[in-house]
């Protein structure tokens, strides 16, 4: 009797992550149908030599004020490159006006906290020192470079503004008290997800250690802010914040559908 022959089982195939989609790169240049956009030195090494694209390769582009458009590389050389605008692909992006107001954090962290929050789709980031904030310098070129990466991958095609550190006090002085200040209060408030509503706001969170006796008074003493609590765990200076902001997002902001 002949031996029985197995039977081969189809196994489908798993799609890779993240999906396979044209590079998107944001340019500073003003974007247009039929504009010709030269590269800076980094990016047309990035695009030439890390991507190796060749000419007549698709991409898309952003500039931060005009929605996303599709390009083509128009021209490459030894360390330049020329892209070709051909359409737009989207509008620029309605993204809900709530600001995030932080302690920085040792450097890794805050470079984390940036990502992600330009990620969640915060418009603006406000470094803020406090009594107990120990990084003494803030990069904001770093920052801002950060916010770029994170922009290109996520799909964003609005970067968020990001300030000067500024102090606490200078903070709660010069804020527009019609924008409502949602405090992470390690000492308690109001459930975060009863607590946000649509409309401009603005996050505040602490540094390692959390604010002092002193900076929480002020805090609670200005017009216009909610002490919140982010739940019964302590957590760290950089989670706080992008939980902070996560919860917003899916109660006030965008992830509402």
């Amino acid at each position: 009797m002949a031996p029985r022959r197995r039977r081969r089982i189809a196994i489908p195939a798993v799609p890779a992550w993240p999906p396979r989609s044209l590079p998107r790169l944001y340019v500073r240049q003003p974007l247009g149908e039929g504009a010709r956009v030269e590269l800076d030195a980094a990016q047309a090494n990035y695009l030439g030599n890390v991507l190796r694209m060749k000419e007549g390769a698709g991409l898309l582009l952003f500039d931060g004020r005009s929605g996303e458009w599709q390009a083509r590389v128009a021209e490459v050389g030894k360390k330049r490159m020329a892209l070709s605008v051909e359409r737009r692909t989207c509008e620029a992006e309605a993204i809900p006006d709530v600001w995030l107001a932080f302690a920085p954090v040792k450097r890794s962290q805050t470079d984390w906290l940036v990502e992600k929050a330009t990620e969640l789709g915060v418009a603006r980031l406000m470094p803020v020192t406090t009594q107990r904030t120990v990084v003494e310098r803030v990069k904001l070129e770093r920052l801002q470079a950060i916010a770029i990466e994170a922009a290109e991958q996520c799909g964003r095609t609005v970067l968020p503004g990001i300030d000067e550190p500024v102090p606490l006090a200078r903070l709660l002085e010069q804020r527009d008290p019609s924008r409502t200040l949602y405090f992470a209060d390690e000492a308690g408030g109001e459930p975060v997800a009863g607590a946000f509503k649509p409309g401009a706001a603005m996050i505040l969170t602490g540094p390692e250690g959390g604010f002092t006796d002193d900076e929480r008074a002020a805090i609670r003493a200005a017009s216009n802010a909610m002490p919140v609590s982010l739940g019964p765990r302590i957590l760290r200076a950089e989670t706080a914040a992008l939980a902070a902001l996560a919860t917003y997002m899916a109660v006030a902001g965008d992830w509402r559908g």
